[in-house]
């Protein structure tokens, strides 16, 4: 095996707990694992933070959700992305919860629920700030209106999504968000015979603000290990929050396929982009971005090798990239190389690789390619 992921079974499980106990009871939790579960395995997930202690299953397509079913994944998976007009039969079949948000899919789905005589539960997604999915707050009495009058859909849930809570110490924005939310929260219960789930919170409003939990809290990229941006751990600090003990859960690994002596000012890698200024011993690895390890880490950052820090020299290509063993003695072909992770007293984080990238962490790992194995350990 030349490319892997290891997936930490003890590290996932333990930040299942730590947020099983930071939400407290009465308090679902709602493991976000779309995106090829951010880039860690969707069917090796799954069953281990059900096991831990998951309420929901949260994807953002109805093709990560049918592959749960057809797992065997039997609870309550809530769709969070769009659902195409063709594919709401499957959501109606298969037992799926999704988010609506247009009329258009209320009423095929009020439809198919009656023609198939199958209750559909639903949740509905209202605006409050993102501008992405989202009903306005004047358009919310129509769908309620559309749901009570239909014998086979529920309003199971009601939801939003907080657009900065993580990206600023200055919470005003989400406050009032907060705020919005509880308007139209008002607006659903007049007249309701039951009162919906009601699930606002992400990682970082889990973290900072504990009425946000409110029924159900939906945590993505901290039940992975990490944290959702400086920025929160800062406001996390501020706010004498209890500290999370999240741990990584990813380590991702390749190998030295060869190993190249490179005289004084000779170039490596495309465009002659890096010369040597003294003799250079170069490793070559089988990994770039096809499998996602991005081309702006071309000369910027670093991997371990035999517990040492390897720069990567010269540019990141589709299938390989170079790096510098020199300093490395005895490396050695098929010597294993952590690209993310740790090794030996060494640590390569998915921020770090962010920060090198200009991008977050949330990108390093979910883009991570779905065709590399993922292990459990």
């Amino acid at each position: 095996m030349l490319n892997w992921i290891e997936v930490d079974a003890g590290a996932l499980r333990n930040n299942v707990r730590e947020f099983r106990r930071r939400l407290g009871p009465g308090v679902a939790l709602g493991a976000v694992v779309k995106s090829n579960a951010y880039g860690h395995g969707l069917l090796e997930v799954a069953p281990l933070v059900k096991e831990a202690g998951a309420d929901w299953l949260c994807v953002n397509s109805l093709e990560e959700a049918v592959r749960l079913r057809e797992a065997d994944h039997e609870g309550k998976v809530l769709i969070m992305g769009h659902v195409a007009r063709s594919g709401l039969e499957e959501v109606v079949l298969r037992d799926l919860r999704t988010m609506v948000y247009s009329q258009e899919t209320l009423g095929a789905l009020d439809e198919l629920a009656s023609g198939h005589r199958r209750r559909v539960f639903l949740h509905l997604k209202v605006e409050t700030g993102t501008n992405r999915q989202g009903i306005v707050e004047a358009e919310l009495p129509a769908f309620l209106e559309r749901i009570r009058a239909s014998e086979w859909l529920t309003l199971e849930g009601l939801a939003t999504h907080f657009a900065n809570i993580e990206d600023t110490t200055d919470h005003s924005f989400a406050e009032s968000q907060i705020a919005a939310f509880h308007r139209m929260e008002k607006l659903v219960g007049e007249g309701a015979e039951s009162t919906p789930i009601r699930h606002t919170a992400c990682s970082a409003a889990a973290i900072l603000f504990t009425r946000t939990h409110m029924d159900l809290a939906r945590i993505g990229i901290s039940l992975y290990g990490l944290w959702p941006s400086r920025e929160t751990y800062v406001s996390c600090l501020e706010r004498g929050e209890t500290k999370l003990d999240l741990r990584p859960v990813m380590t991702w690994k390749s190998r030295v396929i060869q190993l190249k002596d490179v005289d004084e000012g000779g170039y490596v890698g495309y465009g002659c982009s890096y010369r040597t200024t003294r003799a250079t011993r170069i490793a070559v690895l089988p990994v770039g971005y096809h499998e996602g390890y991005d081309r702006s880490l071309s000369g910027a950052a670093h991997v371990l090798v035999r517990g040492k820090r390897a720069p990567v020299l010269g540019r990141i290509c589709m299938n390989m990239c170079m790096v510098d063993v020199t300093d490395i003695p005895g490396a050695g072909v098929e010597d294993e190389v952590v690209l993310l992770g740790t090794q030996e007293d060494e640590r390569v984080t998915a921020e770090q690789l962010a920060a090198w990238c200009g991008t977050i962490s949330y990108e390093i790992v979910s883009r991570i390619h779905p065709s590399l194995p993922r292990l459990l350990v």
